[in-house]
């Protein structure tokens, strides 16, 4: 009897502090890691047909790699040391591939807008994927952002 007492002592306290985790984790869940080995696959995979038709493998990584960089210029993309961006970032609009197109043409590759948002869309898809980015913003009247509900 006081074996079966005990049990479910150990077990009312196990319980006590599962309950408590998952709420601390629904409240704040852990931040998404982003591997660059595993985005690259996905978009290599994920890619429209008609876009993969046109590039290599190199150039995909090329686009990732650019696009990452533009990710640590925004100070979104870090080793964990820093807080982040100061207020928000909009990605795989016209800067983001602007910024592409000009650092792809500075090292001598040409890309074509449409098959450099094509990689930055599939990259986005990734992102969502694993919970680095979520839902996009919607504007108010004034202008003001306010997060989807």
């Amino acid at each position: 009897m006081a074996g079966m007492l005990a049990l479910g002592v150990v077990l009312a306290i196990a319980a006590v502090f599962v309950v408590r985790e998952a709420g601390r984790i629904a409240r704040r869940p852990p931040p998404a890691l982003f591997d660059f080995d595993d985005a690259y696959d996905y978009v290599v995979e994920e890619l429209p047909d008609d876009v993969a038709a046109t590039l290599t493998p190199d150039d995909v990584r090329r686009i990732l790699d650019f696009e990452v960089e533009y990710f640590q210029r925004k100070g979104v993309a870090g080793n964990g040391s820093t807080n982040g961006p100061a207020g928000p970032v909009v990605f795989g609009g016209a800067e983001t591939i602007a910024y592409i197109l000009e650092r792809s043409a500075a090292t001598g590759e040409s890309y074509l807008p449409e098959q450099v948002h094509a990689v930055v869309a599939t990259q986005l898809d990734y992102l969502r994927a694993i919970g680095a980015i979520g839902p996009p913003n919607r504007l108010l009247d004034d202008g003001r952002e306010s997060p989807t509900p």
